[in-house]
């Protein structure tokens, strides 16, 4: 999701804890409920993660609630300084062929690599901050989330640097199903002002722990500022794919609804993993109470 004007940064100073306030436009899947958005990431995040037992408290604090960022909104607030890194919303990996084009095939595919190298270095930060949950004793640590946590990019309570590092990777891997083409329908007649869908129904398995060969045909859009009109000129722009509204350009036909879906499904497989690796590195009874700890609101009943 993407929030710009220079004003933007000046308003969430004041209103850090009311994202629902700001921006004053918007495309892809958005955090605010307002401006055409309806707080996208947190329900998908919401969606991905109900099966998993999670507490309200807890839940929140990684998927947001109204009037906060939450976790895996918090790479849309622009006091975080993510709103034009490429890698943390998979943009700028726009290619079409035949014909000269802005960038090549590689060059597409590099950037959305790091996309991908970024949900994954993410995941594993969170896995290596959550040893401040539990000691090697069994003893409960830091594990409190009183008073909210500050997603700021700044280490604090444990529970509250896996919860940020874990929005980073959410966030990022949500946006690639409304920046890509994955999902889209195909197109009888590509163009750049129309590119060709892939038609997926699933999570992608180049983004799974174990990635398959680069998808041929992937893309996202090319996004360099706002409005997008002045930017990204010859090019695929993010406008042309994105899918953050049923109104928006590929949002129509359940587009929309397919690609809130599939994020869904794949945030529940980047947290099924997550819970692996934690036993995994750390072992059954700490992974186990670490996964514990996360999950609910209590974690003095773990």
């Amino acid at each position: 999701m993407r929030k710009s004007s220079a004003a933007l940064a000046v308003v969430a100073a004041s209103f850090l804890f009311a994202p629902q306030a700001l921006a004053p436009q918007a495309q892809a899947f958005g955090t605010i409920r307002s401006l055409g958005q309806n707080a996208e990431h947190e329900r998908i995040t919401r969606s991905g993660l109900a099966s998993f037992g999670f507490g309200p408290d807890s839940l929140s604090e990684i998927a947001g609630k109204n009037g906060t960022w939450g976790a895996v909104g918090a790479p849309d607030n622009p006091a975080r300084g993510l709103s034009s890194v490429k890698a943390a919303h998979c943009d700028g990996g726009d290619f079409f062929s035949p014909g000269a084009y802005p960038q090549t095939s590689l060059q597409a595919a590099t950037i959305l690599t790091s996309c991908r190298n970024y949900i994954y270095n993410n995941i594993n930060a969170a896995v290596t901050d959550a040893a401040g949950l539990v000691k090697a004793n069994l003893q409960l640590d830091s594990t409190s989330i009183f008073g909210g946590c500050n997603y700021n990019g700044t280490k604090g309570r444990a529970k509250c640097n896996v919860f940020e590092d874990l929005g980073m990777a959410f966030h990022a891997s949500q946006d690639f199903y409304s920046h890509s083409n994955w999902i889209d329908a195909p197109r009888a007649s590509p163009s750049i002002a129309n590119p060709q869908g892939l038609n997926q129904t699933v999570p992608a398995a180049w983004l799974s722990p174990t990635p398959v060969t680069f998808p041929t045909g992937l893309i996202t859009g090319c996004y360099d500022g706002f409005p997008e009109a002045l930017y990204c000129g010859g090019r695929i722009k993010h406008a042309t794919l994105n899918k953050d509204t049923t109104g928006a350009a590929r949002g129509a036909g359940g587009m929309y609804t397919r690609a809130m879906n599939v994020a869904a499904a794949d945030t529940r497989d980047k947290w099924a993993y997550f819970e692996s690796r934690l036993v995994a590195v750390y072992g059954p009874a700490r992974g186990n109470k670490m996964i514990c700890v996360l999950k609910r609101d209590n974690p003095g009943s773990c």
